[in-house]
């Protein structure tokens, strides 16, 4: 890859449960996770199921120096880790941040506790790779490698959940997934994530009509995300975070009415890749 090209793939676009079947073959059923890809480095965001294919790819690819970050530590963004394979191979250096639960443990001890019978046949002792462990507080600004800057902001979600601005040479990705909106109100911290971004990953777990069956899951509408979007002036929204029960026609039919208000918005699905 280009060293001033910036390319995001989706790995694990559903939220909740991973699902299977003929009816969502074309968007996938692999919960989040998403690979970043600039100036060498690649970051990974979530270790939902998409994080098995991520590591094959990275595997072929030679990569053996890896960052991920975690949203938050609810089921469906960590039970792909133990099915990492960089973390076993003496050869690679992961680092893995989180900031959710600052305050209240570490990233170590956030993965310990997963990562253990009777929760898993074995502890992360067994890792063989280099790990690194890296903790913050939602609000700090990251440099994980030079000339790549990532803002964080705690999102409106049970147990919290971390919002990402990643900005590269001159371009700005913003993971905003795992938030719920509250009615009639802006949600700042979203909109201020989103400002100016050219994508917007945002979270459209449910639709308007849905929302008062759900208030408290800590989710939001992809009418929420088409809002947040043209106040922030984005260049791009991917509709992600995909219900379980969401079948690709009721996709297709969602990502149509979105364009009817913003054009250049899109349902994410497992294996698209973007450029920049």
């Amino acid at each position: 890859m280009k060293s001033d090209k910036l390319e995001l793939k989706f790995w694990g676009v559903r939220g909740s449960i991973p699902v299977s079947g003929p009816e969502f073959e074309r968007y996938g059923g692999n919960t989040s996770c998403i690979q970043l890809s600039l100036g060498g480095r690649h970051l990974l965001f979530d270790a939902g199921t998409g994080i098995r294919e991520a590591s094959a790819a990275l595997r072929e690819a030679g990569v053996t120096d890896i960052d991920l970050f975690f949203t938050h530590s609810h089921y469906d963004h960590i039970i792909g880790l133990p099915f990492f394979e960089p973390i076993y191979n003496p050869k690679v250096s992961v680092n893995l941040w989180s900031g959710h639960l600052a305050g209240k443990t570490t990233t170590r001890g956030m993965i310990d506790q997963f990562m253990r019978p009777p929760w898993f046949p074995v502890e992360p002792d067994i890792c063989r790779a280099t790990l690194g462990f890296r903790d913050f507080t939602p609000g700090d600004v990251l440099e994980p490698h030079s000339g790549i800057i990532i803002h964080t902001v705690m999102l409106n979600h049970p147990g919290g959940a971390v919002g990402y601005r990643i900005e590269w040479a001159g371009r700005i990705i913003a993971l905003v997934y795992d938030t719920e909106h509250r009615d009639g109100l802006v949600n700042q911290a979203a909109l201020d994530l989103m400002q100016g971004a050219d994508l917007v990953v945002y979270d459209t777990t449910y639709t308007e009509v849905e929302m008062p069956k759900y208030r408290g899951f800590g989710h939001s509408t992809w009418q929420e995300g088409v809002k947040l979007a043209k106040l922030a002036g984005v260049k791009r929204l991917a509709l992600f975070h995909h219900s379980p029960s969401r079948t690709d026609e009721e996709l297709d039919k969602m990502q149509t009415l979105a364009r009817e208000s913003l054009p250049d918005a899109f349902a994410a699905f497992d294996g698209q890749t973007i450029s920049f």
